[in-house]
């Protein structure tokens, strides 16, 4: 299968830049696989799209500021860290630039108020990644540093500096484990209404936990699909969730999964367990394409995808890749906002 198979045109000025006035005032296209149709409505109709009984299951990792700006010491040049996984420890994996003149030995300082972050080059690793080392003047908290200094890690495509929107707007309202260098995106939508709303109809909601890494960015570099690797990410599936997943199939009620996350955390415990979900922390290295047989999920809701990527590819693998694709073609006619922070797709 070639990844060119997964292409598509997107004028640039339909990348949505900010998000929405509210959370539940974004568009969402409704696709029918049943039918091979589809319908388009607000994300406020989302209680009345779903049915009482459905089980929906959302991701509530939550986003830390893993973007840092700083100097060099002692030079004094601008540095730009991204952390991508903590690797135990003072030792974290990052991104940085100016890779080339930041060699193992290189220091930088970020600072913000009376706060100062330190970071070292350790070791080069492939495609421009470091493992550094992070540490505070005053011998505080690290995790607090971060959260003083750091930036939200807005998508590249999203062409502007973070501001105090992106604290709460790239957050979803149920974010609960740290750990996140992006958001689970169809999340953004549910505001605390909705989500009282959902429940007032019977509509019930568990949540797991999948720490998104730099990877969910990671181009696919390969002209074949099959020759992709996704990078693992760290998933927990609680006693409660795992629970509920388990009940709402033996009772034949639908599992709605907010986000290509959710569903690649819940996939990958079925594929495990050979029967029902068993609660663990583990890493999930499941790469989802056309022809996958999907164990747990019965409805998706998600955001629009990036041409070429395999998120992309897990919704056509889910609704069909000639219906998705066609799907995506009027959503552009019909100017639907796209990427992280636009419109949501609901796929029944």
């Amino acid at each position: 299968m070639d990844v060119s198979d997964f292409d598509y045109d997107l004028p640039p000025d339909l990348i949505a830049q900010f998000p929405a006035p509210e959370r539940a005032a974004a568009r969402v296209l409704v696709l029918d696989r049943a039918s091979g149709t589809w319908a388009h409505h607000s994300v406020a109709e989302l209680p009345a799209l779903l049915t009482p009984g459905d089980l929906v299951v959302v991701n509530d990792t939550r986003v830390f500021p893993a973007r840092l700006l700083g100097r060099r010491v002692p030079s004094g040049g601008a540095v730009e860290c991204l952390l991508i996984a903590h690797a135990g420890g003072d030792r974290w994996e990052a991104l940085v630039h100016p890779g080339q003149k930041l060699k193992p030995g290189a220091r930088a300082r970020f600072e913000a108020g009376s706060v100062v972050l330190w970071v070292e080059i350790m070791e080069r690793r492939f495609h421009g990644r470091r493992e550094i080392r992070l540490w505070r003047e005053d011998g505080g908290d690290v995790d607090e540093a971060i959260d003083r200094v750091g930036h939200v890690p807005l998508p590249p495509y999203i062409k502007r500096p973070d501001g105090s929107i992106d604290r709460d707007r790239y957050q979803t309202v149920y974010a609960r484990g740290r750990g996140s260098v992006a958001a689970p995106t169809a999340g953004l939508h549910l505001s605390e209404r909705l989500l009282e709303e959902m429940e007032a109809r019977a509509i019930e909601r568990t949540a797991i936990t999948l720490h998104i890494g730099y990877g969910t960015f990671k181009p696919v570099r390969t002209e074949r699909v099959e020759e992709h690797v996704v990078d693992p990410e760290w998933t927990e599936i609680g006693v409660d969730a795992a629970r509920a997943i388990n009940r709402a199939k033996d009772e034949g009620r639908r599992v709605v999964a907010v986000g290509t996350t959710t569903t690649r955390a819940v996939e990958s415990a079925a594929m495990e367990a050979k029967g029902e979900i068993q609660p663990a922390g583990r890493p999930a290295r499941l790469f989802i394409y056309p022809g996958f047989r999907f164990r747990v999920v019965d409805a998706l809701l998600t955001n629009f995808h990036l041409p070429r990527s395999s998120l992309l590819m897990l919704v056509a693998a889910f609704a069909g890749r000639d219906l998705v694709l066609a799907a995506y073609r009027d959503a552009v006619q019909r100017r639907y906002r796209f990427y992280s922070y636009g419109d949501a797709m609901l796929i029944v």
